[in-house]
């Protein structure tokens, strides 16, 4: 696990000795992903350059060292993640003569170049990753990012120079960057609370999407325009009806795989643990990983003191029957204080999952343990876990008769009634004040018009259904809840709701938060049920088989109960939440009230101070909980106070 950067265009930064200095200045930027060693290298014929800063967990030699060269010199890569079956790989590549002068997974990508090309070699690769890649001999510039997006890679031109790396804080260190804020993208931080790919928070800087890879022309780059990313694996590929499976013979299957993946992920030269919440997802990993180990697994669990918000207990009662080396730290509101200023720094742009906060706290507590920490993400998206589903598919079932409702309610609500009228119109909302019955009825409307289930599901998911009542300027970009589903997916039924979850929600809020709050903390995270074997089988799945009424995940928890006790498990499910509702009415109350300071927000030009001072006050008072929509203006308002200089190092 690492971090890279670099830079390729018509204008270079100086001299050979100034354009290393720069590549050296980006890296030092990433200096927490990759804290054990770093390098850079220049090619002037090329105008291109790449800088490496490792966080060494394969071969820790000098051997490991990037940017590494292929054995012919023709590429040089610069890489973040692991290849789980490079090993494999290096059978191969040695029986078709490749030689090999260490043990890094990195020599065996470049070999794997060598023999098969860069498409090819990329769907041999298992694993998570994001890499450059420099073709000397075709002269051209490869970026990739793995099947599912686990890591991060952004790029883009800044005058005529094109940037790329796996964090903004490393392109903010060229000289050619501008930094222009991208105002089409707030209305997506509004709507979601963070800016899916492949928009950035900056204009002309782009993410690349998951399963995809772009090649340049170095001999031909124009400015401002970039190729089409090519996919080199699809999700919607992995769909089928599955009905060959019973119960039992998926749980078995999937348990046999999972145990496989799970091998692969532990391997490591430095200590490794594991993040246990309690949950299903977790616990079967931690499960699958203290059968194969020869000691007591290191897991690690983020407790609150708050009421509702504690798993803590569930987690310590599943380590105790699994016999794990197990350790928590319970958030308090002051620690979290504490941490609220630097979120800028640790995501580089406005991202407002709450759970950032524990996330982080997890991962700073984890990394005093281990190197390396297995997590059980992704099971829900895969195996139907989302309570959301099945409420949402009756929801869309019942969207006519609701629609009709809304809109016999929306023709008596006339412009200038009284605040004794409109209540007296929706009792049930009684104890509301008129703006907040006007901001739940305009949401209400523009689920009810969804004319698609994708559209259903995007409005429902909205925290803000109309971003433009607190943006001055208007404007939405297309992103993955607005593209087409493919000719595999009908959009009409569960899957459709993983596929956009798997598509959008899991690699721009899950993966990244993880990755940043992780890395922040110099700790690599894998991620079995990212696995794409593991990805294929689950979505071979039919829906059914893993919902029972309105609990999902059925052949993830026959896994499981193999190895813990029902009771131990069967509860209500319960996210990875924060009391963030409390703690904006006490201990981030001032750090807020500083940031919505209504004359500041004026002067900024982007939010609309008067319905944004309105909802603060509404959510201090007590009658209103608007954590959600207000958590997305604070971090903007924090990030963008920092933004003129959040990359000190």
């Amino acid at each position: 696990m690492c971090g890279f950067a670099g830079f390729a265009g018509l204008e270079l930064p100086g001299t050979r000795d100034q354009c290393e200095t720069v590549l050296d200045r980006m890296g030092q930027a990433i200096l927490h992903r990759g804290p054990d060693a770093g390098g850079v290298w220049f090619d002037g014929e090329l105008r291109l350059g790449l800088s490496h800063r490792r966080l060494s967990i394969i071969d820790l030699s000098e051997l490991g060292a990037q940017p590494m060269a292929s054995e012919s010199g023709r590429y040089v890569i610069s890489f973040n993640g692991e290849i789980y079956n490079f090993r494999n790989l290096k059978v191969e590549l040695e029986r078709s003569g490749a030689r090999f002068r260490g043990h890094s997974d990195t020599e065996v990508m470049l070999a794997a170049f060598e023999a098969w090309g860069v498409a090819q070699a990329l769907a041999r690769f298992n694993g998570m990753f994001a890499f450059a890649l420099a073709d000397r001999s075709q002269r051209k510039l490869y970026l990739a990012r793995d099947r599912m997006g686990e890591k991060p890679l952004y790029y883009g031109w800044q005058g005529h120079t094109l940037l790329f790396g796996s964090e903004l804080k490393a392109l903010a260190c060229h000289p050619s960057w501008k930094g222009e804020i991208n105002r089409s993208a707030l209305p997506l931080l509004l709507r979601h609370n963070l800016i899916p790919a492949p928009h950035s928070i900056y204009s002309s800087i782009h993410k690349l999407l998951p399963a995809s890879f772009i090649s340049l022309d170095l001999d031909h780059l124009v400015p401002g325009e970039l190729p089409e990313p090519s996919r080199y694996w699809r999700l919607e590929d992995q769909f089928g009806d599955g009905l060959e499976w019973t119960l039992d013979g998926a749980s078995s299957h999937l348990e046999t795989l999972l145990a496989e993946v799970v091998g692969d992920q532990m391997v490591s030269d430095v200590p490794l643990g594991a993040f246990l919440s309690g949950g299903v997802d977790s616990s079967t990993i931690v499960a699958l990983m203290q059968k194969q180990a020869s000691q007591p697994v290191r897991t690690f669990s983020i407790g609150f003191n708050e009421e509702g918000f504690n798993e803590a207990v569930h987690a310590a009662t599943v380590a105790s029957h699994l016999g794990t080396d197990h350790t928590e730290l319970y958030v308090t509101e002051q620690s979290a204080r504490d941490l609220v200023p630097r979120l800028p720094q640790i995501y580089d742009e406005p991202f407002a999952d709450s759970s950032q906060l524990p996330t982080y706290l997890v991962s700073e507590m984890t990394r005093k343990h281990v190197t390396v920490a297995l997590s059980g993400d992704g099971g829900d998206e895969l195996f139907c876990g989302y309570t959301r589903y099945p409420s949402m598919l009756r929801g869309w079932q019942q969207r006519n008769s609701f629609g009709s409702q809304l809109k016999a309610l929306s023709g008596r609500l006339k412009p200038g009634m009284t605040a004794q009228a409109i209540r007296a119109l929706v009792p049930s909302q009684k104890g509301r004040s008129i703006e907040a019955i006007r901001f739940r009825l305009a949401r209400a409307r523009a689920i009810a018009s969804a004319r698609s289930l994708s559209e259903f599901y995007r409005q429902s998911v909205s925290v803000w259904s109309d971003p433009a009542l607190a943006l001055v300027e208007r404007g939405e970009g297309s992103y993955g809840l607005t593209t087409p589903l493919p000719g595999q997916v009908p959009d009409n039924d569960l899957k459709t709701l993983m596929w956009r979850d798997l598509n959008w929600y899991l690699p721009d809020d899950i993966l990244t938060k993880v990755d940043r709050a992780a890395m922040a903390c110099s700790l690599e995270t894998r991620i079995p049920m990212l696995d794409h074997r593991v990805v294929s089988f689950a979505m071979g799945l039919p829906a059914s088989l893993n919902m029972n009424g309105r609990v999902g995940k059925q052949v993830l928890r026959s896994v499981l109960y193999r190895h813990v006790p029902r009771n131990l498990i069967d509860r209500p499910k319960q996210g990875f939440a924060v009391p963030v509702a409390a703690w904006l009415r006490g201990a981030l109350r001032e750090w807020a009230e500083e940031l919505l300071e209504p004359s500041l927000l004026r002067e900024q030009g982007y939010w609309k101070a008067d319905m944004v001072r309105q909802l603060w006050h509404e959510h201090l008072s007590g009658r209103e909980d608007y954590s959600f929509e207000l958590w997305g203006i604070l971090m903007f308002q924090s990030w963008f106070l920092t933004s003129t200089h959040p990359y000190d190092i």
